[in-house]
């Protein structure tokens, strides 16, 4: 388990759209389908020690923030070949196994996560209603052994900050997770 950070992507750049398969329903889902609304893109895998410890925060806090103005897509780019755990069957179980209420969609050419300059799982992205980026960020400070609780703390900030139409949160930290897992040739300059 190599520990990386975000990459911390300039606040205010545009989402870059995108179009991919969900392996729950078979159905393409694009970033165009939510037009004029605020949205959370969060790049997970399925067997990354740091993403399992917030899985059940992270669909709740979906459950919780969804109605309220903040969509939830969650992203699997890793290298399914040399890591059979992150599959799109396997992310089929996880959708059944933690109720997520969100699409997980599979980025098997990884063009997605390396427009979004996503490095690690998780890393996440908030994006406004003009789908600009108003966070980026840890879910909290919870990490694999810490001893820290998994709250989504800094998460539900950005997201109550956002939908009162407040300025983006002064202090955002990176998120810590384990590095995509790449296919040979496609690693990205920024890693």
């Amino acid at each position: 388990m190599s520990e990386t950070p975000s990459t911390m992507l300039e606040l205010g750049t545009q989402a870059p759209d995108f179009s991919l398969i969900e392996p729950a329903s078979g159905n393409m889902v694009s970033l165009s389908d939510y037009k004029n609304e605020a949205v959370l893109i969060a790049f997970i895998s399925n067997h990354c020690p740091y993403v399992i410890l917030i899985k059940d925060a992270l669909a709740q806090f979906a459950r919780d923030y969804q109605d309220r103005g903040l969509k939830v897509i969650a992203i699997n780019a890793n290298d399914v070949e040399n890591y059979p755990d992150d599959s799109p069957e396997k992310m089929v179980e996880d959708v059944e196994n933690y109720d997520y209420t969100f699409p997980y969609l599979f980025d098997e050419s990884q063009q997605t996560a390396a427009a979004y300059q996503a490095a690690c799982t998780p890393d996440f992205f908030m994006f406004d209603e003009n789908h600009k980026l108003y966070y980026r960020g840890q879910f909290d400070g919870a990490r694999p052994n810490s001893g820290i609780p998994v709250t989504g703390e800094d998460m539900i900030k950005a997201a109550e900050s956002l939908l009162a139409g407040d300025p983006q949160p002064v202090v955002q930290k990176p998120s810590m997770g384990c590095n995509i897992k790449w296919k040979a040739g496609n690693e990205p300059q920024y890693t």
